[in-house]
């Protein structure tokens, strides 16, 4: 049974309705849906979203996600400009964009990333842009082209321990996962990554995560609770109290990360806007 303090709200709100048919209306997927996620009610009702490019279907199968697996469609090269267009009709000063696995593709969808970000400064050249991507299997010139692009921050979760890692992603690895971290800090963009709590993770394998991250250069790192889309998933081993993430963000930010998100709820485009680097600069000063 879930405690007391995982209630999540039910949508409501204009907001929320002009957001929902906005995607709905221009044809696009958000992570906010297709991964079930908790705050998908405060965000849409904020106006924010988080948009999931190259389908909703994902070539991996993760123990802990909800996004449908299996074949995916082809690619839709109007997929980048109908983002664009849909951020300008909600003004966005800040846009997160994600996307499913596509390991089907040769470069992994890599060049589409590249297009929707370009289509989107294009037509909204003053909002800022984060792109959680995937790992593109290591490749180093493929995730090159997310290092070099106009996104100010670049976003790859690591969800668990090393430990657990085997059991809990499909086909990543966590060292190629640091690597891949390493590699888009080194080209000057904001790092970030983040994990989930309650996969059956101990207390200092979580501490050194934190430190794994730190020795590549993350600057953000976001943690949240584990919540189980379907009993075909993972299951829950533990439920955290909102104290040890509370605990946990001081830690981490002890360790040298320069922005935490640590609850609950948090997810890893939770507050987003928080964390492009002119927000960064400030919190130094």
């Amino acid at each position: 049974m879930k405690p007391s303090w995982l209630k999540i709200k039910v949508p409501l709100g204009t907001n929320y309705l002009k957001v929902s048919g906005l995607i709905k209306g221009n044809n696009l997927h958000t992570i906010c849906e297709s991964g079930r996620c908790p705050n998908l009610s405060e965000c849409w009702q904020a106006g924010t979203a988080t948009f999931m490019i190259l389908g909703d279907v994902c070539t991996r199968t993760c123990k802990f996600c909800n996004v449908k697996s299996g074949k995916p469609l082809p690619v839709d090269p109007t997929e980048p400009e109908n983002i664009a267009a849909v951020v300008k009709s909600m003004n966005l000063k800040h846009c997160v964009i994600t996307s499913v696995d596509r390991d089907d593709l040769p470069d992994g969808g890599a060049n589409h990333w590249v297009d929707t970000i370009s289509a989107i400064k294009n037509q909204n050249p003053e909002t800022s842009i984060e792109a959680l991507i995937p790992d593109f299997k290591g490749n180093t010139d493929h995730i090159a082209l997310l290092a070099h692009s106009m996104a100010e921050v670049i976003s790859h979760n690591l969800e668990t321990v090393e430990r657990l890692s085997p059991e809990i992603r499909s086909k990543a690895k966590y060292h190629q996962s640091l690597n891949l971290i390493k590699q888009i800090r080194e080209a000057g963009k904001v790092s970030k990554s983040g994990i989930m709590l309650g996969l059956g993770e101990k207390h200092e394998e979580i501490l050194q995560t934190m430190e794994d991250l730190i020795a590549v250069g993350c600057q953000v790192f976001t943690i949240g609770q584990y919540l189980q889309p379907s009993k075909e998933h993972h299951p829950v081993l533990e439920y955290f109290h909102p104290d040890y993430f509370a605990e946990l963000k001081e830690i981490a930010l002890g360790k040298g990360f320069l922005a935490v998100e640590s609850s609950p709820f948090v997810r890893s485009s939770y507050h987003a806007e928080k964390h492009t680097p002119d927000m960064l600069l400030k919190k130094r000063t």
